[in-house]
């Protein structure tokens, strides 16, 4: 498999590293990409770069990626809870920036690498809180909103490059991102009574879907947001 240039943006910790692991042991060839180090070792199926989605890309990034990947993960993300009243133009822009901006500048900087596979594959990260009304979400909805709408927009226009975009909406997953919301036992709790299936999800969850969607298994598959999460969208 290592025939495969897979690249994971947001790499690590979380759904990020949960699916670099996921591809190595399937011997595929992995680029991250992150801000800080991550927590696995490097391999000979493993190049890293750190680098800060919020700067311009470089020819200095642009050399440690090959010219052609099957696969392209963008897994920043936040998590901005207030009442919407105690919402700046900042928070708004804050969030934007690392959900959106980062996801549009990574995408215009890598087509011409996934359009070079002859067939390749886009997974973006969305919410739960993007389709189903939740107190507190305003920013960090909006902002997956828009993500949503980019990755269905991008899915119609390079179709004909056979370039497959979907987005993929976690409710509560036990990352660091999400570690004020279930840093005690009563916050832990309460989180997972919310849920049908009584618990949040886990990174590795995450990642294995993500992982389908990049690969042959989900050649028909494209323009479509897949929610994971635990039954609280869909079930009452």
């Amino acid at each position: 498999m290592a025939d495969k240039n897979f690249l994971v943006i947001g790499a690590s910790s979380g759904i990020g590293a949960a699916m670099v692991q996921q591809l190595l042991n399937q011997k595929y060839q992995v680029f991250a990409i992150s801000r800080r180090p991550p927590s696995f070792s490097a391999t000979n199926n493993l190049i890293y770069v750190s680098w800060d989605v919020r700067q311009t890309p470089t020819a200095e990034l642009l050399e440690q990626i090959p010219d052609t990947l099957h696969g392209l993960v963008y897994c920043p993300g936040t998590i901005n809870l207030k009442p919407f009243h105690r919402l700046t133009a900042n928070d708004f822009r804050e969030e934007w920036e690392i959900n959106v901006l980062g996801a549009v500048t990574m995408l215009q900087t890598f087509l011409p690498h996934l359009k070079k596979a002859g067939a390749a594959a886009v997974v973006l990260f969305s919410s739960v809180a993007a389709q189903t009304g939740m107190s507190f979400h305003a920013s960090t909805a909006s902002a997956k909103a828009a993500v949503e709408g980019l990755g269905k927009s991008l899915a119609a226009e390079w179709a004909g490059s056979r370039i497959r975009v979907n987005v993929i909406a976690p409710s509560l997953t036990n990352t660091p991102l999400a570690g004020n919301l279930l840093a005690t036992p009563e916050k832990r709790e309460a989180a997972n009574k919310r849920h049908p299936l009584a618990r949040t999800g886990t990174p590795e969850e995450v990642a294995a879907l993500a992982i389908f969607l990049l690969t042959d298994q989900a050649s028909w598959l494209t323009g479509q947001v897949f929610t994971i999460d635990g039954g609280l969208s869909a079930l009452r």
